[in-house]
Formats: structure tokens, sequence, C-alpha cells
């Protein structure tokens, strides 16, 4: 069952980064035959990998999700790319290295929680601490007075990014 799924969804990805034939809808005969060689093939490499016993992240419940999280995502993103550049023409820059507890539960969430804060501006997951589950972050913005509040109060980092990461993937 599992190389099956990694095979559909290896072909699927091929599929959406291919698009522009022009022989069979968007993609010619040669495309889709090297797309399902190449499915087959990490199908039987990562089948053990990505899809384990448990099954729950293709529900499609959580890609919709995941889907209406792209939003806030984007906006979240919109506001970190102002505060940057405000930080680089003013210079007031103040980075440090925190540890955030966003206190989640399985290691997917954690990596959308650790992918979220790597691809908004100033801010980089550094590491995380596998036994509690803290992420390490360097913040450009590490003001003394959040400073204080940290491992708990993450909101200023990483926003609402862990709620996010919770209802998609624990």
């Amino acid at each position: 069952m599992s190389f099956l799924i990694t095979a559909v969804v290896a072909y699927l990805i091929y599929l959406v980064l291919t698009i522009g034939g022009e022989d069979v809808l968007l993609w010619n005969a040669a495309d889709l035959a090297i797309g399902a060689v190449l499915a087959v093939v990490a199908g039987a490499l990562l089948r053990n990998r990505f899809v384990g016993k448990d099954l729950r992240m293709l529900n499609p419940v959580r890609w919709l999700i995941f889907l209406v999280y792209l939003f806030p995502f984007l906006y979240a993103m919109a506001k970190a790319n102002i505060d940057v550049a405000y930080r680089v023409i003013t210079g007031r820059i103040n980075p440090a290295i925190v540890k955030i507890d966003p206190r989640l539960r399985s290691d997917m969430s954690l990596t959308i929680l650790a992918n979220s804060i790597t691809l908004t501006p100033g801010t980089l997951s550094v590491d995380v601490d596998e036994e509690t589950n803290e992420l390490y972050v360097h913040w450009i913005n590490a003001d003394p007075e959040t400073l204080k509040k940290m491992p708990r109060d993450y909101r200023r980092i990483c926003y609402g990014f862990p709620a996010w990461a919770r209802r998609i993937a624990d």
C-alpha cells in the first residue's frame, strides 16, 4: 500500500512540475511514460520513508486546511518582508538565537512549523531538540522584553504557525 501511495503522489508531483506538452492534454506521451517510470522508482525506493503506518496525511480535509493556511502564511510573510526591509534601512537589528516551545507532538507538524519559520524573512529554524520538540530559531529582532518570556511566548517570532501546524498534522 505504501508503495502505491508514494508512486501515485510522486507521479502527480511530476505531472504538476512538467506541465507544458502539447499532445495529450498538457503533456506528450514521452513525458507521461518517463513520469510513470520515475514514479515507480520513487515508490520502490521511498515507500517506507514518506508513508508509514499512520496515513492521516492522506485525509483530504488536512490538505484543505493546508490550502487555507497558505493565506495567513502569505500575509505573515508580507508583514515580515516589510519589517525586515525597515530594519535593514534603519539599522535596528538585534539578532539572537531563541528557543521556542510550540508544544507540537508529531514530526510532521514540527517540520511544517520549521519550514514556515524558515520561509518567513527575518527568521531561520536552526535546530530542534528531539526530546522536547523545542525549536531554536535565529531571529532578527530579539528585543530583551520578548526574550524574558521565551520559550512559551513565541507569537512574535512565528505568528500563529504552530496552531496551523497542529491542525494540519497533529
